[in-house]
């Protein structure tokens, strides 16, 4: 799960470098984007956005790659590096597509049918805070782009691509870049049923959700002017819907974890506005290879120890014990201050970062932790 939260209409630039993109560049672009939707919105009704329904599950190879047809789809990328010299590293990169509400038939090409965003971010226990950016583009004009036909996600020279049954990124930031490359070891995991997972007691509340864990990563890591080869583990998420939460919603808690007998664990439960449990869910796949599809009596988010951002004022809870099913794990993270600042793309502040999990006081896995909501609600919009 990543996120996508919208406090103005649109956001305001089109490429961003930290917390202070160019002025002219934000404003060129936000008039673009306004400018195509004052065109859009004179030419007709909005068409309907598709939906999530149990009656199509998930079908590779085509659903590899974008669903324009959705509002809301992203590919999320997060794993654990080890440099050459040792040194443990996190990393996260996502790419969204999301679809304005705008007419499909109107002719203009400045028509805003697609926005396509990206978000990086590496954990330095060194810095002891993220390295962090972040562009948005509107689909086409040589900008960005999603295809439908594989995973081949662009926003400039910001790049996620399935090929060969592998994936490479490349990303390169203000102060840092990553080039890796992914290896498949397992199959696809689809999650809820048969790839439809519920995020809400209505059935419209929904997504089509698959993982690949355990995905075998290589490469290099630039960050501050240093440059370490890399090798490590991944875990890939693709989702896509069109109604993700419903109105009671505010955000949620989201765990994907290698875990180190070979098997994997997703778990997530969304919050109300008192911080309980609207709904949760998950799958965990055994050494053996058989998924348990958890449903939401099957996970609990118990909260530990908590940080506060020194920037935000945000209060997050960065321990945690998650129980998924019989078994129980306890999560640590890598470091606490893992906040990602997005305000200049998603307009989203949430925590995000690389956590331990532990089963009854072993290690028993390496993933990541997501926690929207925080802040303020959520918006999916």
């Amino acid at each position: 799960m990543s996120s996508v939260h919208r406090k103005r209409p649109w956001p305001t630039a089109g490429r961003t470098r930290g917390r202070s993109p160019p002025l002219l560049l934000a404003m060129a672009v936000m008039l673009d984007v306004f400018a195509g939707l004052a065109l859009a919105g004179a030419t007709g009704d909005t068409a309907p956005y598709a939906e999530v329904t149990h009656e199509r599950g998930i079908e590779f190879p085509a659903d590899f790659g974008s669903h324009p047809a959705f509002r809301t789809e992203w590919w999320y990328v997060t794993g654990w590096l080890t440099t050459t010299g040792g040194q443990p590293l996190g990393f996260q990169v996502t790419f969204f597509r999301t679809r304005p509400a705008v007419p499909e038939g109107n002719p203009s090409a400045f028509t805003p049918r697609q926005l396509i965003i990206a978000h990086a971010a590496i954990s330095d226990p060194q810095r002891g805070r993220l390295w962090q950016d972040q562009r948005i583009e509107r689909a086409g004009f040589g900008l960005a782009e999603a295809a439908t036909d594989d995973t081949r996600v662009w926003v400039g020279h910001w790049r996620l691509e399935r090929k060969d049954e592998s994936y490479t990124t490349s990303v390169t930031g203000e102060d840092f870049s990553l080039d890796l490359q992914f290896g498949n070891t397992q199959a696809p995991m689809r999650n809820g049923d048969a790839g439809v997972s519920r995020k809400g007691p209505e059935a419209a509340a929904a997504s089509y959700y698959y993982s690949l864990p355990h995905l075998a990563v290589s490469g290099r890591v630039q960050r501050g002017g240093r440059t370490d080869g890399v090798t490590g583990t991944a875990w890939l998420d693709h989702e896509w819907s069109s109604e993700y939460l419903d109105p009671d919603a505010v955000g949620w808690d989201w765990i994907g974890v290698n875990l180190d007998d070979g098997g994997a664990l997703m778990a997530f439960r969304i919050r109300d506005r008192d911080g309980a449990a609207r709904w949760s869910g998950g799958s965990l796949r055994g050494a053996d290879g058989h998924v348990e599809i958890l449903n939401p009596a099957d996970v609990r988010f118990v909260p530990g120890r908590a940080w506060t951002s020194p920037r935000s004022g945000i209060r997050y809870p960065v321990v945690w014990q998650v129980r998924a099913g019989a078994r129980a794990f306890d999560l640590e993270p890598l470091m606490d201050d893992q906040e990602n600042d997005t305000r200049m793309s998603t307009g989203a502040i949430y925590w995000e970062g690389a956590v331990r999990a532990t089963e009854h006081g072993k290690p028993a896995g390496r993933g990541y932790l997501e926690l929207t909501g925080y802040g303020e609600k959520l918006r999916l919009r």
